[in-house]
């Protein structure tokens, strides 16, 4: 059982298969580096980088909404600003 990536919860593992150099497994075995951990890490990494990157596509036109209101409004309660 193995926690998934930042939810909290416990799922099962599935094996899968991977191609590395063999320069770079034979580094990561001699750094005592375990290839399994370090390979789900950067998997997580890149689905939360793609999320992240779907997310920013899918709210454009929100932020170029706000982006328009704000040069010609100037920012909300600005007035309050100490900066």
């Amino acid at each position: 059982m193995a926690s998934t990536a930042g939810r909290g919860t416990v799922a099962a593992k599935k094996a899968t298969n991977i191609s590395l150099t063999e320069a770079l497994l034979t580094e990561a075995k001699a750094l005592r580096i375990n290839v399994s951990q370090a390979a789900e890490a950067g998997v997580a990494k890149a689905i939360a980088d793609k999320r992240a990157e779907l997310w920013v596509e899918e709210n454009a036109k929100a932020f170029d909404c706000w982006n328009t209101y704000v040069e010609k409004n100037g920012l909300p309660l600005a007035k309050y600003r100490n900066f």
